[in-house]
């Protein structure tokens, strides 16, 4: 197996995903390629021992930044490290690709590049949360800004085939993203979605509220890509805020840093559980090959957890899953 990474993408580039690499190649023994400006990622890989035969780069002298205009990169910026690694995996050089780049530069390079599977109308970027009784999936968290009902059905089939392979929940459960649990509730798009999701091939529980994402009621939440961003975002909002509102209670006084000492192990497992570094990335379902976006943001582990679900997409066919089980929504547009 061979995982290729855009080295040049994200914050921490290329300092984050070259240790991302050597760890991989050292604790899960599968193979590395870097893209990127090879000078760069040869004066990072300096720093570490690692087998050589299982990492490798390929030099790429363009970087798409996070301020181009995605379309007009990708055609432009052919030797950029983003478009070299999709088209690599286009061209079967690798299993799986990764990248903490731009994330519509990678939506589009997904789409153009490494292919829409035959049948899917939209490919969907999903992410997992995580809930209160296990990790949610939220799909789509922002490719897809203006759906129709079968764009939904096929997101909650692919959220749900991603939940199935790579947490292995035997029968994930599906809820449509609305404003009130009863069937009438929502607007145009989620009241004309609730049918055909209730004949889908699917676990489908009905609508779920807002509440109810970091309840963890359901295993894949579907919605359009405008509402899961907002979503998404609050989410992160209010993860951060809560985070910064208990350092401050706990170094707001001299008996509450005493506190925190008793409390520091209980900390320790909601920051834990709260990490997004512990979850990887979000997969663009729906492309030909795996491909993953990796958080802008991601340091050296977000990075190696990513490399870890890129490996798991590739050893549970999750592509050829999706291609197997996407037949029912295309019958929608019969319908209409």
């Amino acid at each position: 197996m061979k995982i290729i990474i855009d080295a040049m993408g994200g914050d921490n580039a290329p300092k984050a995903p070259v240790m991302a690499a050597v760890r991989a190649v050292k604790e899960l023994g599968i193979g590395i390629v870097l893209v990127g400006r090879e000078s760069e990622i040869s004066k990072e890989l300096q720093k570490y021992d690692y087998p050589h035969d299982m990492l490798e780069t390929v030099n790429a002298d363009d970087v798409i930044t996070n301020y181009e205009e995605p379309t007009k990169a990708v055609r432009s910026k052919k030797n950029s490290s983003l478009v070299v690694a999709a088209n690599m995996l286009k061209d079967n050089r690798g299993d799986a690709m990764l990248s903490m780049g731009n994330t519509g530069a990678l939506l589009v390079a997904g789409l153009l590049i490494v292919g829409r599977i035959k049948g899917i109308l939209r490919p969907a970027l999903g992410t997992v949360l995580p809930a209160k009784k296990g990790p949610v999936m939220l799909i789509d968290m922002g490719a897809n800004t203006n759906c129709r009902p079968q764009n939904i059905v096929q997101f909650a089939i692919m959220g749900s085939i991603y939940m199935k392979n790579v947490f292995g929940i035997a029968d994930p459960s599906v809820g449509l993203l609305s404003n009130g649990e009863e069937e009438g509730k929502g607007d145009e798009l989620t009241k004309k979605t609730y049918p055909y999701l209730k004949e889908a091939p699917l676990n489908f529980c009905g609508n779920v509220e807002g509440r109810d994402v970091m309840n963890g009621e359901v295993d894949v939440i579907a919605c359009d890509g405008f509402v899961g961003n907002v979503v998404l975002k609050t989410v992160e909002g209010m993860g951060s805020f809560i985070g910064e509102a208990i350092k401050d209670m706990f170094t707001a006084s001299i008996p509450a840093k005493i506190g925190a000492l008793f409390a520091f192990g209980g900390i320790k497992k909601l920051r834990k559980r709260m990490d997004y570094r512990e979850y990887g990335g979000a997969p663009l379902l729906g492309v030909n090959k795996p491909v993953i976006k990796g958080h802008g943001a991601s340091d050296e582990k977000a990075v190696y957890s990513a490399i870890i679900q890129a490996k798991k997409t590739v050893e549970t066919n999750i592509c050829e899953d999706i291609k197997k089980s996407l037949l029912f929504a295309a019958k929608e547009e019969e319908r209409e």
